[in-house]
């Protein structure tokens, strides 16, 4: 296993020069004190450290942050907001469907590819603590991180390649991964980390840094999203390593995205048409109107987040008639297009600002990016519309039900839909607050149902689920508060509504 560490950068930062009275000169003014105010608060902080390894890569993510920050002043400065009547549809040529591209058995340029995981993430939504979200066991007692590198492993032995698996973590999941990637040095795999960068949280009001040295609480830093890729492996020397190795393609995708593995038929129309940039979009359902998709803006190509839609213009954004397909996370990047672009600074991602509120109350801001975003930089960039096999994410207990029934079937660490089901769709699952953790989900279910012929599921309250039920059709659950329901070993639901305080005995 391999770690890369950050060197440094340096940027000499001017601040905006102040003319005048007016509005604009005032918020100019206010943007160079605050650019001033926050550049010192970082170099104080890069000065507190000793050691010059690590002074050097915290101030090369200190600069990171800074010329980030910098550049929201000026936006927030100059108040520009997206013209909605420049967003179009995407053009035709801007997206291409998968299912016209030709089927390929070519796996000759594997070997120029690797594959990265966003690894970032915590699973605390679904009450898994401080763990990394990639350690929870999904199905047949495989992690998310055991079924990317079984996937690997497969190609690997299949082909005869060696595709070098990367995961990025931030500095919330690094320790965890470290200790349980080590089950895997007798592998088939060539496996490389490194970190995103670590930017600081920075007071609404203020404008200033939370954190008042290098190390201060995680809780007061944050990872700035997964834009901070192309960055990150610039900074850890990963985008140096990887093209001297000849590596000139990434597949890059989340973690907790089961379906996204390594498609030889995309991966030949990256090659054979000289993309230096594809996003995996899917069919557009009402449970993905919020998602970002791929507009025409002006001509070009570009993503666009529902935090950037002006407030009036959201519903006409989760349109499905005019958006009809949403970006599943999954982006090709040509390595050595991401060189010339960093090479030439000209590699800006719209920022994302996230309002968060911190332990002590205080309203804090957090500028992020979304790796999506670059695809407006990138030559003969456009989007592939896959099927929703590609797609299947694990944010919730609700997504983990469905991927642990027998609705789907797993091999060689991939999953796809049993050809026992007969409907395309997946089916609606939404399971109440008392299924949110990992912990009661999994207490709740003796078995995990049979779901083949299922098309909606709600269950809400204190529910409790026996061993081999059987749902089908629409099933809909609801113990009223203070009531408890349990379901025997065996019952068969089919268009079913049950509610109340009840046993059911006779199925």
């Amino acid at each position: 296993m391999a770690t890369l560490a950050p060197p440094t950068l340096s940027n000499d930062v001017k601040s905006p020069r102040t003319r005048g009275h007016s509005t604009m000169d005032f918020k100019s003014a206010a943007t160079g004190v605050s650019a001033k105010a926050m550049r010192n608060e970082l170099n104080r902080m890069v000065q507190e450290l000793t050691t010059p390894e690590e002074k050097q890569a915290f101030a090369a993510q200190m600069d990171g942050f800074f010329n980030l920050f910098n550049r929201y002043l000026a936006e927030k400065a100059k108040a520009e907001k997206l013209v909605w009547e420049k967003v179009k549809s995407p053009a035709k040529d801007q997206i291409v469907s998968y299912e016209s591209l030709p089927e390929t058995t070519d796996a000759s340029f594997l070997s120029k590819v690797a594959v990265l995981k966003l690894n970032g993430g915590l699973g605390t939504t679904m009450g898994m603590g401080g763990s990394p979200k990639s350690a929870i066991e999904v199905r047949e007692g495989m992690t998310f991180l055991d079924m990317s590198v079984r996937q690997i492993e497969h190609l690997n032995e299949k082909y005869g390649v060696n595709v070098t698996f990367i995961l990025m973590n931030s500095f919330n999941t690094d320790d965890e991964t470290q200790r349980i990637i080590q089950k895997y040095a007798n592998h088939n795999i060539q496996m490389l980390t490194f970190n995103q960068s670590r930017y600081p949280r920075v007071g609404k009001d203020s404008q200033l840094p939370i954190p008042r040295s290098a190390k201060s609480d995680k809780s007061q830093w944050y990872p700035p999203g997964h834009g901070d890729l192309f960055d990150a492996m610039k900074n850890s020397g990963l985008l140096d390593t990887l093209l001297q190795a000849g590596k000139e393609y990434l597949f890059v995708s989340n973690v907790d995205n089961l379906g996204a593995d390594v498609d030889l038929k995309i991966l030949k129309h990256l090659q054979d048409s000289q993309a230096e940039f594809l996003m995996e979009l899917t069919d557009k359902t009402k449970a993905d109107v919020k998602g970002g998709t791929l507009i025409d803006y002006d001509g070009q190509v570009r993503l666009l987040e529902i935090a950037q839609v002006p407030s009036e213009h959201v519903e006409d954004f989760k349109s499905i008639r005019k958006f009809a397909y949403f970006n599943t996370n999954s982006v090709y990047i040509d390595l050595r297009a991401m060189k010339r672009l960093l090479d030439e600074g000209s590699l800006e991602l719209d920022i994302i600002v996230n309002p968060k509120v911190a332990d002590d109350g205080t309203p804090v801001i957090q500028l992020e990016t979304a790796v999506g975003a670059a695809i407006k930089h990138f030559r003969n960039a456009h989007g592939i519309n896959v099927p929703r096999s590609r797609f299947l994410p694990v944010k919730s207990c609700s997504d983990l039900l469905l991927i642990t029934s027998d609705l789907y079937s797993m091999e060689h660490g991939k999953l796809g839909t049993d050809a026992r089901r007969l409907f395309a769709q997946t089916p609606v699952v939404k399971l109440g607050d008392h299924f949110k953790k990992l912990s009661n989900f999994q207490k709740r279910f003796r078995t995990v149902p049979h779901m083949l012929e299922l098309d909606h599921l709600t269950v809400s309250g204190d529910v409790w689920f026996g061993r081999n039920i059987t749902l089908r059709g629409t099933v809909i659950i609801v113990a009223n508060e203070g009531s408890r329901i349990d379901l025997p070993d065996g019952s068969i639901l089919e268009n079913k509504l049950v509610s109340g305080n009840v046993s059911i005995i006779d199925h």
